[in-house]
């Protein structure tokens, strides 16, 4: 029987990094030997005082419905971060908690595009920002800025990317793939062609803002262009910084009218986020912040590890982050090299031969490039390296069954 799916289904492919991560997974459970370096997820557990105030939630039976958008407790505690962070005010109603921030982008999407606006989306982009626009019946503009220029756009790529059926702007600053971070001054300047476009909503999701290296504090759009606080939405979430990525709470703070209008969108699809991991989440954004300290202090000693190892590759080149747990590998010279067509096939090459998964940039809007995640431990980024050299420099032998 051909059972027809919807046209908007249609118009969207599954996400590239979870079916790497799939993959990964499925052969190692085969007996594979494999590496696994799709995963956006930190490896460490979550914070004991945050896990124990889960675990005190279900003893004392808070089990039950929240309010759609979100506990007041944890509402006040997202209103303290905001304004302790980046000197923002927000009341109880404009703030919003989702199930993850990526619910958040997709209810603002839903709750702004209507058929035929135009998104523009900086590339490289997460691999999921463009088909929730589609979801939405809207159109991803995507203004690419490559190495040269720190894999981030300039004013005047984002002024020519503007036409009258602009409605939207998803910013991710440190971004996800490659952890460049836009500074106060480059935000600034962006806010200034921004501010000649009143019906331009601004989404800026924040999500790697504590997992951050940069040589200046970090900082988000609205706190360096205040004129623009009544059409921008701050995204943000708990799962990578307080490492609760299976606890599923995101969150943001913007404009009543839209809050509003995306808590609409959610009591009409998944309701409240989980109760337990809201006062999780309560814990982790009131409490110590020195979990977040270490953890960082981790990454970014795996970060300076593995950007030296990857440009010391043949053929590679990776320009250092100011974030996340991500290195964006430019790879064009070693596909030239293997006779690879495309960055699929480099990346099934360092599977096959060297049990090496990593994410293909294309997925990213970036062909020829590579996405690793370092999440992991140095030494599995270490062995990492060594089998990637011996793919890259012809050495590999054939350890992971293709398919």
């Amino acid at each position: 029987m051909n059972l027809q799916v919807s046209r908007r289904v249609q118009r969207v492919k599954p996400s590239p990094t979870l079916a790497v991560t799939a993959r990964a997974a499925r052969l190692k459970a085969e007996g594979h030997d494999v590496i696994g370096l799709g995963a956006g997820e930190p490896d460490f557990d979550t914070p004991k005082h945050i896990a124990q105030a889960g675990i005190d939630a279900i003893r004392n039976g808070f089990t039950r419905y929240t309010n759609v958008e979100g506990t007041n407790e944890l509402k006040d505690a997202i209103i303290a971060k905001f304004q302790r962070d980046h000197g923002l005010t927000y009341e109880r109603n404009q703030v919003l908690v989702s199930s993850g921030a990526k619910q958040t982008v997709y209810n603002l999407c839903m709750a702004v595009l209507d058929p035929g606006d135009e998104a523009i989306i900086p590339a490289p982009y997460w691999v999921s920002y463009p088909d929730m626009v589609l979801l939405a019946d809207g159109l991803p503009v995507t203004p690419f800025a490559g190495a040269a220029q720190g894999y981030k756009i300039t004013p005047r790529q984002l002024a020519t990317s503007i036409t009258p059926k602009t409605r939207l702007l998803l910013l991710n600053s440190p971004c996800n793939p490659t952890g460049a971070a836009y500074t106060r001054t480059e935000l600034r300047a962006l806010g200034e062609v921004l501010l000649e476009h009143p019906r331009i909503i601004i989404g800026t999701d924040d999500m790697y803002e504590k997992i951050y290296w940069g040589a200046e504090p970090f900082c988000s759009l609205v706190s360096a262009v205040p004129e623009l606080y009544n059409r921008t939405v701050t995204i943000n979430g708990v799962s990578k910084g307080y490492a609760m990525t299976g606890w599923r709470i995101g969150y943001c703070g913007g404009p009543k009218e839209l809050i509003t209008a995306m808590s609409t969108i959610q009591g009409q699809s998944t309701s409240n986020a989980s109760s337990i991991s809201q006062k999780a989440a309560t814990v982790a954004l009131d409490g110590d912040q020195q979990c977040v300290v270490e953890m960082t202090r981790a990454f970014k000693e795996r970060h300076d590890f593995i950007n030296a190892g990857l440009n010391s590759l043949p053929g590679v080149s990776c320009v250092p982050g100011a974030g996340t747990f991500y290195a964006f590998a430019d790879v064009s010279k070693a596909m030239a090299s293997l006779g690879c067509r495309e960055d699929s096939d480099l990346a099934e090459l360092l599977l096959s031969q060297g049990g090496v998964a990593v994410v293909p940039g294309s997925g990213f809007g970036a062909p020829g490039h590579i996405r690793l995640s370092f999440a992991c431990s140095m030494q599995t980024l270490e062995d990492a390296v060594e089998r990637m050299r011996r793919v890259l420099s012809g050495a590999g032998t054939p350890k992971v069954a293709a398919g």
